[in-house]
């Protein structure tokens, strides 16, 4: 078996691995659920729209699924304390997500355009609302999370839902939501054609402008903010124990890793040139090219996340030598293993079965193909 360290740092790779896979497979129908009452007209039009995602949004659930369940076995203290301090936001992104299953399935089933016009906005909800929070959880994790343990090692959250909605937290939440709603239009505009391709390419060049400003806007204020750094010893394969270490905040703390490894910049930079390059290929209708750099884009923003706050998972302001980290939040070295060995088997199947599914579906689909399916489509 590997050893302790080598495993944590694994595990700190694989999260960021599939939490990357749920932003770019479930982001990209949350992006065209963004898009729908915008880039379809009327009622043909959007149920083309829900039949480019219809069939598979919720096999790219298993992505989330497997995301969520990740952390709670890799990172249990993390899990605890971060569906503790965010829990009425978590809720509120579970509630938005409750709108996609009915909204596809049932959306279709009664021929009244006030019934299915209150579901296009459901699915609406239920694609910009989890992209928007999740943005502003990490615009949170950035500035640090309001909370300290006790004796027992028993989290408290000592903020508030509202103090959620700070305005640089904000900011990271525009960041996600443009990202994925540009993500979202180059893949409908990769399945569609005509009047819709045509709209669903001025949503995602207009969400990748906002989404690189956006995220320099970002890059610069998160120089200025208090950072964390860690200024005691540390034992990368000793047991967990978050309170064993000291830690500060220093304004531009965040940059000690781009410092220490300069090839870390290739992570912004890929973010930005993913969003200008997906934005010109739209443009000149290379669509496929288009949806992968704008998966690559998603990978230089969240990479870049990452790589700031390593090795720090979910820094405490209240008390920061509480503060999580990839070294002391861990699970058992036994059960990190395991988890890997069960990984290692089961994500190539994920990553099978996904690609022959997207094999199968691939294709346009029309507004001919509706009315010839039109009580079997979505």
């Amino acid at each position: 078996m590997l050893d302790y360290p080598t495993l944590k740092i694994i595990w700190w790779l694989l999260v960021g691995v599939l939490l990357v896979g749920f932003a770019i497979m479930d982001g990209h129908d949350m992006g065209v659920g963004t898009l729908l009452p915008f880039a379809g007209k009327d009622d043909i039009e959007r149920r083309v729209i829900i039949n480019t995602v219809g069939p598979h949004w919720d096999g790219n659930q298993v992505w989330f699924i497997t995301a969520g369940g990740a952390i709670f076995a890799a990172w249990p203290l993390v899990y605890a304390t971060a569906f503790s301090g965010f829990y009425w936001a978590m809720l509120a992104v579970l509630w938005a997500l409750f709108f996609r299953p009915v909204g596809f399935d049932y959306r279709s089933k009664i021929d009244n355009p006030a019934w299915r016009k209150t579901w296009d906005w459901g699915l609406f909800v239920g694609g910009a609302v989890p992209p928007l929070i999740f943005g502003v959880a990490f615009g949170n994790l950035l500035q640090g999370v309001p909370f300290q343990f006790d004796d027992y090692l028993v989290s408290t959250y000592t903020g508030s839902f509202w103090q959620l909605l700070n305005p640089f937290a904000l900011l990271a939440g525009v960041v996600s939501s443009a990202m994925i709603t540009m993500h979202g239009g180059a893949y409908l505009a990769h399945r569609t054609e005509g009047a819709i391709q045509a709209r669903a390419i001025k949503g995602a060049v207009i969400a990748a402008a906002v989404m690189v400003i956006a995220f320099v806007a970002a890059g610069f204020w998160l120089h200025a903010i208090d950072g964390y750094r860690i200024v005691s010893p540390v034992s990368p394969g000793a047991l967990p124990d978050p309170m064993s270490k000291s830690v500060v905040r220093e304004a531009g703390a965040w940059m000690d890793n781009y410092a220490r490894q300069p090839l870390l910049w290739l992570l912004p930079v890929l973010g930005l040139a993913g969003a200008f390059l997906a934005a010109i290929l739209l443009i000149v209708r290379r669509t496929l090219s288009a949806f992968v750099a704008s998966a690559l884009a998603t990978v230089g923003v969240i990479g870049t996340a990452g790589a700031s706050m390593f090795p720090f998972i979910m820094p405490s302001s209240s008390m920061p030598d509480a503060s999580l980290t990839v070294w002391d939040s861990v699970s058992s070295h036994l059960t990190l293993g395991i988890m890997l060995v069960a990984t290692l088997i089961f994500m190539p199947l994920i990553v099978l079965y996904t690609g022959w599914a997207y094999r199968v579906m691939r294709g346009k689909v029309t507004a001919a193909y509706i009315r010839e399916n039109n009580h079997s489509a979505y």
